[in-house]
């Protein structure tokens, strides 16, 4: 289908005053690291304090994304890119709107979270590896999901049957082995006020 039809409408109001009247500056964190690892949680427990402190978030979780807008897609790897191209999107949207929008999601490949980051300015992605060892992943394995791909129930499983790329030069690394979800959290809260994101 062509786009030559689709003209861009620009807004009559900006992202720097639907930041302003938020007082705070917009911004993904953008949570990778295997299944298991503790994306989902840690990224929960950052908004609640991100709340707790009057400031306008939204978190974007990969199961509850597949319920909905992309429930039409599978794991194959072009799957995958196209999963991480729409969550982009979306989290792009809330940034214009002045959100500090939170994604969680495994994202394996470097050059998909690059293109997300390459949709917004400088600053505005910051990305969150949580680096847990894979066997501590699958003794916690939540989901059942580890015992599912080592059976070969799931196909192109990350970190089993399908590469995980590490963050070259992630803004935040939270090693997730021996500390607690508050102290995790806690990381990306203090980065977040060392460099004024919670004020506009």
């Amino acid at each position: 289908m062509s786009n030559k039809h689709i003209v861009w409408h620009d807004h009559h109001i900006s992202k720097q005053e639907r930041s302003k009247i938020k007082d705070q500056k917009p911004c993904i964190l953008w949570f990778t690291g295997l299944s298991g690892s503790g994306k989902s949680t840690i990224a929960n427990a950052v908004e609640s304090a991100l709340l707790a402190s009057g400031k306008h978030t939204y978190l974007l979780d990969g199961d509850n994304i597949r319920m909905g807008l992309n429930r039409g897609l599978g794991f194959s790897e072009q799957d995958r890119v196209e999963n991480i191209r729409r969550i982009g999107e979306v989290a792009k949207l809330f940034v214009d709107a002045g959100t500090i929008v939170l994604s969680a999601f495994i994202s394996p490949f470097q050059k998909d979270r690059d293109a997300v980051r390459a949709l917004v300015e400088a600053g505005e992605f910051i990305e969150i590896f949580v680096d847990t060892p894979l066997d501590v992943c699958e003794k916690r394995d939540p989901k059942g999901l580890y015992k599912k791909a080592r059976s070969g129930e799931i196909p192109d499983f990350t970190g089993i049957s399908s590469p995980y790329e590490a963050p070259r030069k992630p803004e935040i690394r939270i090693v997730n082995d021996r500390i607690s979800v508050d102290d995790a959290a806690r990381q990306v809260v203090d980065y977040l006020q060392e460099r004024g994101y919670l004020n506009a």
